[in-house]
């Protein structure tokens, strides 16, 4: 299976190394990348194929992985206009429709049209991000799973029903581990205040985030009841959470979510009128 990235920036590179620590072979990708660090970084830290533009063979890839920024994609598109055939094309780019990226590659009247929309986060960057995806009706099992298996490279994957949801994907997992760090960086500065060394104070923010994240992710329980379970009547814990309900923290987050749906919807009208 040939697969070319069109961009060749952090993302893609995190799925590139993702790819090759699970078997993909680097003599079948190939990167086309117009910085010319990043094309010598790629080609000498994973060993695949690198261009500053795209080269006869690439119009036969099996898979299209669109990396470039959404302001860049219908100039950066316009060399394939026409020139795929079979071709699976999955975009990382946020925002960009799937209307829009079939009209740039394959015009108006015949708008290209097996395309799957991905939208990772930044965790992916460790192998620990999480990717929504929606595919059009056009593209079958078959490459349903070529999809996920190059987006598992680093993490996990959520297929949504519409490619409307993808926007509260983006206002969850996409935007979300802004949330998290925001939250860890109010945890490691409350140790500050209580009399904490800075390292001390970061560590114990830091694990204590990411060990309740994989508390959760192995336990059976609803958040909720792990929530409860740590949560005696009258102790610390019920303090805690007296006064961030007091504050309104869960309205406010329900709310930074709904702010960032509202922006990744805007985002993408936007982009289609360019």
């Amino acid at each position: 299976m040939k697969i070319t990235f069109l961009g060749g920036g952090n993302m893609a590179t995190a799925l590139i190394g993702g790819m090759r620590e699970r078997g993909f072979e680097a003599a079948a990708i190939t990167v086309i990348e117009l910085d010319a660090s990043a094309r010598e970084r790629l080609q000498s830290s994973y060993g695949v194929s690198v261009s500053a533009a795209p080269e006869f063979g690439v119009f036969d890839s099996d898979v299209l992985v669109l990396a470039v920024k959404p302001q860049q994609m219908k100039a950066a598109l316009a060399p394939f206009a026409g020139a795929l055939r079979e071709t699976l094309v999955i975009s990382i780019a946020a925002g960009l429709r799937l209307t829009d990226i079939a009209r740039w590659l394959g015009g108006a009247s015949a708008p290209y049209p097996r395309l799957v929309r991905c939208m990772p986060n930044t965790p992916a960057l460790v192998g620990a991000g999480i990717t929504g995806m929606f595919a059009a009706p056009e593209v079958d099992a078959p490459g349903r799973e070529i999809a996920e298996r190059i987006l598992s490279a680093v993490g996990s994957i959520v297929w949504v029903e519409n490619e409307a949801q993808l926007d509260a994907v983006t206002g969850i997992s996409g935007s979300g581990p802004a949330y998290v760090f925001h939250f860890i960086e109010a945890l490691e500065a409350a140790g500050l205040v209580q009399g904490l060394d800075a390292a001390s104070a970061r560590r114990l923010a830091v694990d204590t985030a990411l060990g309740a994240a994989k508390l959760a992710q192995a336990s059976e329980d609803a958040p909720s009841t792990l929530r409860e379970k740590v949560t005696s009547k009258g102790g610390t814990t019920a303090a805690a959470l007296a006064h961030l309900a007091a504050a309104g923290w869960h309205d406010a987050l329900l709310g930074a979510v709904e702010a960032a749906t509202a922006r990744s919807r805007e985002l993408g009208e936007q982009l289609a009128q360019n």
